[in-house]
């Protein structure tokens, strides 16, 4: 009931603060976060922390001395068993594994009172679960005082952890209130800064260079007239990826008037065409912000996030493009009054052939936003193994082909997600500069406004990220991971619900995402939950689609550009991201079921 009603005191303070009393991002979730803390005793933040922090839960007979736990960790002489008194107490430590040993080798060793858990459900490859490690008490069994005083209570469960992370959290969760914020408020803001700088960097070289309108272009070029929508849809998830969606729309939605005029119709397929693939990447797709703070929360490495993010994403546009079409069928959008102010049809051509040689090419438009993609994937598919010839010689693979340790040892630093990310901007930088030749003034200019729109953002999310931490210290996770019938597909659509839920309340996606985080991250991420993180992540990002009305940015910048009314964006707009977003659980639920 206590975690329960912090809860609740967290997010009317977010919602609220927002929707309500129209307060900035930041001041609303720094608030929350701050009274939060305040509310959680310590000894429940000590408790939230060391069970995030497990290895495994064990159940065993009160009355055993001695217990076989199959528990694969690496380390294992490090590791201590500590007994959960439940009633939101921090655990105690009452005994340590001594002795690792395959299962087979423990027969005719151990006691009549020894009591064996069941490895079958262990976690980790075939050979850690058969590994099996001895616990003892910390008092000898043979002091029958010492030892009936420590033998933990009938029905209480003993939890697996290293001592390292059972000290951290006495330490860390006995801080004062203010200090737990401010501490992961600054672990936030150290582990985003330079991703949020360099992809807004990126983004806005795209735009200075030409290069974000060569790919657009390219893509009309290569498909035609006839299949622009398509093309749009291509661009915009494209350029979604790190370019932020409103400035993508505002890039894309000029052309989409210009074909209107050259096609006489089909100007509400061409808007909901931008919109359809701009909005899934910029929630699926690190490195934006909201995806790339979902990956971080549930400890979902970056290249899987990008690959899963991208399969999902296109699926999802590709059933919004689909209603798009439809509702074209049967309904049609006016051109805006401004569209009379567009170049004519010729006029348009030889502005794009103006553009095609004041722009980087294709190929050198697209390696910004490659090149991250690239190197964190080529860096997760290098392993080192030793030789057969001597034990201390190692190999480099690539996907199992021999390559030179020097080449290994550079993708493998430089797949490292900030350097993959700074590289990408400093090529992008160069691009800009090579094209443009700007001068110093202009050059200088583009790039403060990079940062000044980065460090906003920075805040924004480094705040939900203190946030979350003081919600997942109220052992939430807990909470929900006790609820009767929970199951991987359960989690799932929970965390999509939540999202939806508060995205719809108050309107950002990415302060969406990052409540959703802040109450599932501890149970996803410690894998109590069940279920792959990666699939709750992408879940979290589909849940922050639908409902797209009035309190959202997204959905004004839609209507205006565009020259929708209200009432037509909810008409046209609602629905299809609505849709975008199940399509993409959907596509997660079947990812649960046959590729758990």
């Amino acid at each position: 009931m206590q975690t329960l009603l912090i809860l609740a005191t967290g997010l009317v303070i977010v919602v609220g603060g927002i929707l309500v009393f129209r307060l900035h991002a930041f001041v609303a979730l720094v608030l929350a976060g701050i009274t939060v803390a305040l509310l959680t005793p310590s000894q429940l933040a000590i408790r939230s922390m060391q069970l995030e922090a497990q290895v495994r839960k064990i159940s065993i007979d009160p009355g055993a001395s001695l217990i076989l736990a199959a528990v694969p960790i690496e380390k294992w002489e490090s590791h201590i068993v500590a007994v959960d008194q439940q009633d939101g107490l921090a655990l105690s430590s009452i005994g340590r594994l001594t002795e690792q040993r395959p299962l087979s080798d423990w027969k005719g060793e151990l006691p009549a009172d020894t009591s064996r858990v069941d490895h079958s459900g262990s976690h980790g490859s075939q050979n850690a679960a058969r590994q099996c490690y001895r616990f003892v008490f910390d008092s000898p069994p043979d002091d029958a005082v010492s030892f009936q005083r420590n033998k933990p209570e009938p029905g209480k469960r003993l939890v697996v952890l290293s001592q390292k992370a059972f000290d951290t959290a006495r330490a860390d969760g006995s801080k004062p209130f203010m200090n737990r914020l401010t501490v992961a408020l600054g672990s936030y803001c150290g582990s985003l800064a330079i991703l949020i700088v360099s992809a807004s960097i990126i983004g806005r070289c795209l735009l200075e260079s030409g290069a974000a309108d060569r790919i657009v272009r390219s893509a009309l070029n290569t498909v035609g007239e006839k299949n622009a929508p398509a093309a749009f849809v291509i661009s915009g998830f494209t350029l979604s990826i790190p370019v932020f969606f409103d400035t993508v729309f505002y890039l894309m939605i000029p052309l989409g008037k210009a074909l209107r005029l050259r096609t006489g119709g089909n100007y509400l397929l061409y808007v909901l065409s931008i919109v359809a693939g701009g909005t899934m990447a910029h929630s699926l797709v690190p490195p934006t912000p909201g995806p790339l703070f979902i990956a971080e929360a549930f400890n979902v490495s970056i290249g899987s996030m990008i690959l899963g993010g991208t399969l999902v994403g296109l699926f999802s546009a590709s059933v919004s493009m689909m209603y798009a079409v439809w509702v074209n069928r049967h309904f049609e959008l006016a051109l805006p009054a401004d569209a009379e102010d567009l170049p004519s049809a010729a006029a348009a051509n030889n502005n794009g052939e103006t553009k095609k040689r004041t722009s980087p090419s294709l190929f050198m438009s697209l390696i910004p936003i490659l090149l991250p993609v690239i190197l964190i994937t080529l860096g997760g598919l290098i392993t080192q193994h030793q030789t057969d010839n001597t034990a201390t010689e190692t190999q480099w693979t690539l996907q199992g082909v021999p390559i030179p340790e020097r080449l290994a040892t550079a993708l493998v630093t430089s797949s490292e997600k900030n350097l993959a990310l700074l590289l990408s901007a400093i090529l992008a930088v160069a691009i800009y500069v090579r094209v443009k030749r700007p001068t110093k003034k202009v050059f200088a200019q583009a790039l403060q406004n990079a940062v000044s729109s980065a460090g906003t953002i920075i805040l924004v999310t480094a705040a939900g990220g203190a946030f979350g931490r003081m919600m997942r210290q109220t052992s939430v996770a807990e909470l929900l991971q006790n609820l009767p019938g929970t199951s991987p597909v359960m989690v799932v659509v929970a965390a999509f619900l939540v999202t939806t839920a508060v995205r719809t309340a108050q309107g950002s996606a990415t302060v969406a995402m990052m409540t959703a985080a802040g109450i599932f991250g501890g149970l996803v991420a410690s894998g109590a939950a069940g279920v792959a993180p990666l699939y709750v992540a992408l879940a979290v990002g589909c849940g922050s689609k639908p409902i797209a009305w009035m309190n959202d940015s997204g959905f004004w910048v839609i209507t205006r550009m565009s020259g929708m009314t209200e009432k037509e964006g909810l008409k046209y707009v609602t629905p299809m991201t609505a849709l975008a977003g199940l399509a993409g659980l959907c596509a997660v639920i079947v990812g649960v079921i046959l590729f758990p």
